[in-house]
């Protein structure tokens, strides 16, 4: 199994980066984990709806070419799970014979329409707006949790 996380902005935090190369390290047992970090698009100041969806466009553009597998896009008009849904949504999803799973991050305009349109699932983890580079912490954590609720090894609730 491969999990990839194909995301839009560079973490600067060191917290957050060694939060997350400790949970791809647990990950490690059950998947290989690639990360794809991609450059964010410059916003302009008070951008204009234009503006907007060109970032978005570019973003989107680049973040395509990454996808495989069974594409997972976090937005918040996404549908919610459980942690316990997610890991069944996995298992389901490594059942049904794909070897990647791809999620996908935005940047801070969110992800393009047509990445959207092109997922296999909107997923999201609540009505709150979270920074992306704490969404990939959090994202990562629950892949974590999800795969040790499907190997029924108990993880802190």
């Amino acid at each position: 199994m491969k999990i990839k996380i194909v995301c839009v902005g560079k973490l600067k935090e060191k917290y957050l980066k060694d939060g997350i190369a400790e949970y791809i390290k647990r990950i490690s047992r059950f998947a290989k984990v690639d990360i794809a970090e991609l450059p964010d698009e410059k916003i302009p100041d008070n951008p204009s709806a234009a503006e907007c969806k060109a970032v978005l466009n570019n973003e989107g553009e680049k973040i395509a070419r990454h996808l495989e597998g069974y594409i997972i896009a976090l937005c918040v008009e996404g549908k919610q799970f459980s942690s316990e849904e997610l890991a069944e949504k996995i298992s389901a999803i490594q059942l049904n014979g794909d070897s990647t799973i791809t999620f996908v991050i935005g940047g801070s305009l969110g992800i393009d329409e047509k990445i959207k349109k092109s997922a296999d699932l909107m997923l999201s983890f609540s009505k709150m707006t979270f920074p992306h580079q704490l969404m990939r912490l959090i994202l990562t954590e629950q892949i974590y949790r999800a795969f040790k609720i499907n190997a029924n090894e108990s993880y802190h609730k």
